[in-house]
């Protein structure tokens, strides 16, 4: 299977991550290949760009029937309810994350996919994971019920692999940080919404102390290790739904201080909310050396090059008048 005869499939693609993925795989696989699904019909390109589907990933049915109408192949799941949006309402983050991750392995499973990816996030990790430098094999103790649903995800996704031969592949993602599409509801969202803000208004209130170190990654860096899991020969692999990934790891602190070198008058606040104790539970850095060594993973972003250019993407989107909220 070549990337030029893929049918591809992506599920929660009006996401943060979804968005920017369903453009990098139409442009790589061509638009007619890539189908994008959300529980919505968003505006714009995403839905008019090539087939879109309306999907509850929840419906295993409505699931099963769009695989077979596109001849789907490969199967990127980002359907998810995140940390912060999922503690307002814990069952239902249970009922979409798992519900769905299992119609989509099942499908893989009865249907003869080719290939799953689906991603897990820091929020595996908890307040007895050593929380500098996390390794790839550690303990799994988190405290949100998206965390839940990740350790258990990762461990499903494993199960499928070792008793079914299903071919699933994930990274742990970090924080990730977009200027095309906002984020939808998670703990590292903050470090979005600061650039929008300094941009829009030289000011910000933070959500989290200002000492709160997490590890993130740039867009660009998130497309580039889940594209290159996925091109990476099965054979090499020795761990497939649970990479740790990290591209950088700073303060909030050290954020704000990085926009003031562009913007010296930028002003920010500290006002922890109940995101804060979700922070604390995480990493401040992370190993991804298992990444490294089994399938080549390099980040080509750090924080001084993420926070130009998000900056210069800012300012030609506010020029136009197309910044947004």
């Amino acid at each position: 299977m070549t990337k030029e005869t893929q049918r591809i499939l992506i599920t929660g693609a009006a996401g943060q991550i979804g968005s920017e993925l369903a453009r990098a795989l139409r442009a790589r696989c061509g638009g007619a290949n890539v189908v994008v699904s959300d529980i919505f019909r968003p505006k714009g390109e995403l839905a008019e760009a090539g087939p879109f589907e309306i999907l509850d990933v929840t419906d295993a049915k409505a699931l099963a029937d769009i695989l077979h109408k596109h001849r789907i192949d490969t199967v990127y799941h980002l359907a998810a309810l995140l940390s912060a949006t999922g503690e307002k309402n814990p069952q239902k983050a249970w009922h979409i994350n798992m519900s769905g991750l299992y119609n989509v392995l099942e499908a893989g499973r009865t249907l003869g996919l080719a290939r799953i990816y689906s991603p897990s996030s820091i929020a595996a990790f908890g307040p007895a994971t050593p929380r500098t430098g996390t390794p790839q094999e550690t303990i799994l103790s988190p405290t949100t019920m998206y965390g839940v649903t990740k350790v258990a995800g990762e461990h499903l996704c494993d199960y499928y692999v070792q008793k079914y031969g299903l071919d699933v592949r994930g990274c742990r993602y970090p924080g990730i940080i977009s200027h095309l599409t906002l984020p939808g509801g998670g703990t590292t969202d903050y470090a979005v919404a600061i650039f929008y803000d300094a941009v829009r208004t030289g000011r910000y209130t933070c959500f989290l102390r200002e000492d709160t170190r997490l590890p993130m990654m740039y867009m660009p860096d998130c497309l580039k290790c889940t594209l290159d899991l996925m091109d990476a020969d099965f054979a090499r692999l020795k761990h497939h739904s649970n990479f740790n990934v990290t591209a950088m790891s700073f303060t909030a602190g050290e954020l704000a201080a990085e926009i003031r070198k562009h913007i010296p008058s930028f002003e920010v606040r500290y006002e922890p909310d109940f995101r804060q104790a979700i922070a604390d539970s995480w990493p401040e850095s992370i190993d991804d050396s298992a990444a490294r060594a089994e399938w080549g993973w390099r980040p080509g972003y750090d924080l001084a090059a993420m926070t130009a250019d998000m900056l210069t993407a800012l300012r030609a989107r506010q020029a136009a008048g197309r910044l947004g909220v």
